[in-house]
């Protein structure tokens, strides 16, 4: 399957952020996006490599810096082999500038990357030159609850300074129950100290509540984890027998996931054509067509997105704009626009690496520039966006009264049926 995540047996991942994003289940919860570092040079003997003419100067000129860094370096506690290897890949592919789509993860990295026990506070974050931020909580999490906020740096946790996905990992996860303080930094600047009761993370992908005193469904996914299209086949058999006329397809900060996922949640609001085309290193292009075996729904569809609307989600969004299913409403997304393919390494360390662009289905490329929305509607920036979950029990007049002028705007369309 695809980890625009993997498609079909080959594991791939997608995503770019802000300065990354593929999303990453991280065991303490934090799901996160490594952003890669800097690095110096390796030197990997060349009879193992297939190297263009081209290539073998400088191959020679990268064995020559790795001998001279290793044998005359102040500090040889710092030169050891896999140190300065692990630098040189980083460094590698940090210099092909997909910073948070290709990286380098060490073989710890990849053990935290695939642990499924998900004990810790609930966060999306990804890294750029040291600096670790926050891009969403998970919904319903410890970190939500507490009121972090997409946009947020960490500082420090239990007051050591993080500066690393690997830092912030380490000293964040722990045993459900215990607590984590957190030294937060604002968009704004403004610094606070966060405690948190640590918990073990459920991520539901898909949940939704009808809009009070309407027939209108907030419908939001919050990833592409496996398995959310069938969450979704289960929320949308509610939805229907609650009686809703419209949907409100709330995709704002949803790091993106499965590719595959992607596929079958744009199936079940679309009944033909493609969900996405995927391009190679050589440009060849492959369509992916709207799955016909999915359970449908016609309701009218207005979706939600915003800054952090990444990866999977703006596959989704993409192909229903593209194919008139639904109008955008809010900010250009992400762009984070490549299929990452995984090559494991001898040591278990790995490269995930873009080998694939994707493409709206009418060809349009979204890498690095996003999805422009049909009505552009912004956030102040004191707002927090509400969800299925904080909804429970609102009236219309608190609804109102929030300030989620996106989805107030997607209420007054879907509701006077201007879609």
């Amino acid at each position: 399957m695809a980890q625009l995540d993997k498609p079909l047996a080959i594991d791939q991942k997608m995503g770019n952020h802000m300065k990354k994003i593929r999303i990453v289940v991280f065991c303490c919860i934090l799901v996160v996006v490594f952003a890669v570092g800097m690095g110096t040079g390796i030197f990997v003997q060349r009879q193992y490599l297939t190297v263009s003419k081209a290539s073998v100067s400088e191959f020679q000129l990268v064995e020559k810096a790795w001998n001279i860094v290793s044998k005359n370096y102040v500090d040889q506690t710092a030169t050891k082999p896999q140190t300065l290897a692990y630098a040189t890949i980083d460094g590698m592919v940090n210099s092909l500038g997909d910073t948070g789509n290709s990286v380098f993860l060490t073989p710890e990295e990849v053990k935290q990357q695939n642990e499924t026990q998900l004990q810790g506070i609930g966060l999306y974050v990804s890294e750029t030159n040291g600096v670790v931020f926050i891009v969403a909580p998970v919904d319903g999490s410890p970190a939500q609850k507490a009121g972090l906020q997409p946009g947020d740096i960490i500082l420090d946790v239990n007051g050591q300074p993080v500066t690393s996905m690997e830092e912030a990992a380490s000293n964040i996860m722990g045993p459900a129950g215990t607590s984590v303080t957190l030294t937060i930094q604002s968009p704004a600047g403004t610094t606070s100290d966060i405690t948190i009761v640590r918990a073990t993370i459920e991520i539901n992908s898909v949940t939704w509540e009808m809009l009070p005193g309407t027939s209108i469904a907030d419908l939001r996914l919050d990833n592409f984890y496996q398995g959310t299209s069938t969450e979704l086949d289960t929320a949308l058999s509610a939805i229907k027998t609650q009686g809703a006329t419209a949907i409100i397809l709330d995709l704002r900060n949803n790091p993106g996931g499965l590719v595959n996922e992607a596929i079958g949640v744009a199936s079940r609001f679309l009944n033909s054509g493609y969900v996405l085309e995927e391009k190679d290193a050589s440009g060849k292009i492959t369509k992916n067509a709207v799955l016909t075996n999915v359970t449908k729904t016609d309701l009218p569809l207005v979706v939600l997105v915003n800054q952090r609307t990444i990866s999977a989600a703006e596959i989704v969004a993409g192909a229903l704009q593209s194919q008139g299913r639904a109008k955008l409403i809010g900010n250009t997304t992400f762009g984070s626009g490549t299929i990452v393919n995984y090559f494991s390494l001898s040591d278990g360390s790995e490269i995930q690496l873009s080998v694939m662009e994707w493409l709206t289905p009418s060809g349009k490329g979204i890498w690095h520039v996003g999805l422009t929305p049909d009505v552009t509607v912004s956030l102040a920036s004191e707002v927090d966006p509400l969800t299925p979950d904080t909804e429970k029990n609102l009236t219309m007049e608190q609804i109102e009264a929030s300030g989620d002028q996106q989805l107030l705007t997607a209420l007054i369309l879907t509701a006077h049926n201007l879609l």
